[in-house]
């Protein structure tokens, strides 16, 4: 229940913020939208099934939001940092 209250706290600044600045609520949303996306493909990898998952959502349905908010999936991929073990001939 802590968690929740704590939540619901920073949200109200971040709102109060936002109004006060003028945002939007479509602004506001979308970028919102962005950020938790970018967030679960961060911690996935750039694997769009485990994000898709992860924040509850069907698989297509993440598919065509990353296509609307412009977001590259393979930023988050991973694979620049990770190596593939050498071949064994």
């Amino acid at each position: 229940m802590a968690i929740k209250k704590n939540l619901n706290g920073h949200l109200s600044q971040i709102v109060d913020e936002l109004v006060r600045r003028g945002v939007t609520l479509d602004q506001a949303r979308r970028e919102f939208e962005k950020q938790f996306i970018v967030a679960a493909l961060r911690t996935n990898e750039g694997n769009l099934s485990r994000s898709a998952k992860s924040i509850g959502v069907h698989r297509n349905t993440l598919r065509n939001k990353v296509c609307d908010l412009g977001i590259v999936t393979r930023d988050y991929s991973g694979s620049a940092t990770r190596r593939r073990p050498p071949r064994r001939r």
